[in-house]
């Protein structure tokens, strides 16, 4: 019996050298993972309409607000309309002046449902961090849904009252070239507000170089 060579095995054939100039690799540029701190101390779940039509939620996490955002509210909302009673009672008792209860009358009622409906629209507000833009939400029944691209943003601001700084929040503001879709932030947390301010940033300055 005469013995073949036996061909060469996978094991013995060297591999070819990869060209590495004729294919560069594709680095894909994806924003940071949100910071765990911008969910700390914030409403536990968004609040959606009810019936059929709702908004969807889109492929990441909704951030909410602080619950402090809700005092700030009824406090500022609380004084407007302890000064409207206030001017209405003197103007009428003093001055005799009865015609002002039906401007302050309309605006008493406004006020009061205002102040009824704050802690509900608070729980509406949420703003998402997806792959390409941030997404900002609000209103139960007249809702308003906006997207911002990171490489649109031009500024990102942080600003807060006298009343905010007392319950340690503030608001963040994206600026943006196009008026109609900038956006404001509010009740956030101020650590989660300098937190998101440069993660936008971050982001942004990638977006608008190309890196």
């Amino acid at each position: 019996m005469t013995n073949t060579p036996e061909g060469p095995t996978p094991e013995s054939v060297p591999a070819a050298p990869e060209d590495t100039a004729t294919s560069p690799a594709v680095e894909s540029v994806t924003p940071p993972p949100p910071p765990a701190a911008l969910d700390e101390g914030t409403f536990a779940a968004i609040r959606e309409p009810k019936g059929e039509a709702r908004l969807p939620l889109g492929d990441g996490t909704w951030h909410q607000l602080a619950p402090p955002y809700v005092w700030v509210q009824l406090i500022s909302g609380g004084f407007f309309f302890v000064l409207v009673l206030a001017a209405a009672l003197v103007m009428s008792l003093v001055l005799g002046q009865w015609w002002i209860w039906i401007p302050a009358g309309v605006a008493l009622v406004i006020s009061a449902i205002t102040l009824i409906i704050t802690p509900r629209q608070a729980r509406a507000v949420g703003y998402q961090l997806r792959r390409d833009d941030l997404v900002f939400r609000k209103g139960i029944l007249w809702q308003r849904v906006v997207a911002v691209p990171y490489g649109r943003m031009q500024l990102v601001d942080i600003t807060h009252g006298p009343l905010d700084r007392g319950f340690g929040i503030a608001q963040l503001k994206l600026v943006t070239a196009a008026a109609s879709t900038g956006v404001v932030i509010p009740g956030l947390r101020q650590s989660a507000a300098e937190v998101l301010r440069d993660t936008l940033i971050d982001v942004a300055e990638t977006r608008r170089t190309g890196l």
